[in-house]
């Protein structure tokens, strides 16, 4: 079998991140909380003594288990640089949504941020779109779409 299961997005504060994604993207908790420690821990993440602490919140539109968004936090945590939208890696999240300009102002009045321009645009085969690129409230980067 071959699925995908989850996005992991590692906090500063994974319990107000948690609250942003779910206020601001009607993600859901589904009673998948996770404290981990031990020795497995240790040797998963070539971490000593890791503790992870953090939940698996349904990301909306799906079935009842999965995908999940799944925010957690380290005891230790390594402090890197911001994240950039041409960064190379894991770039951002999307979330396909009514209106994103109402969707962005949840987001700003939640504590996140924006970076450039909401756009509007039209494909060649007549969809139209509304395209805007935001961040939750510890900088990870979020694409906020809307298909017409």
């Amino acid at each position: 079998m071959f699925r995908y299961a989850r996005t992991n997005i590692i906090a500063n504060d994974s319990a107000k991140l948690i609250d942003f994604y779910k206020t601001v993207f009607k993600c859901k908790s589904i009673g998948e909380a996770r404290d981990l420690r031990g020795s497995w821990v240790d040797e998963l993440t070539g971490i000593p003594n890791a503790h992870i602490t953090g939940e698996h919140l349904l990301l909306p539109g799906y079935g009842a288990d999965h995908p999940t968004l799944e925010i957690y936090e380290y005891d230790q945590v390594a402090i890197g640089e911001p994240h950039r939208i041409n960064q190379c890696g894991f770039a951002h999240v999307a979330f396909e949504v009514d209106d994103v300009d109402e969707t962005l102002k949840d987001v700003l009045a939640a504590g996140g941020g924006q970076i450039g321009k909401v756009v509007r645009t039209e494909y060649p085969d007549g969809r139209k779109a509304v395209f805007v690129y935001a961040t939750d409230i510890e900088g990870n980067i979020i694409e906020i779409q809307s298909w017409s």
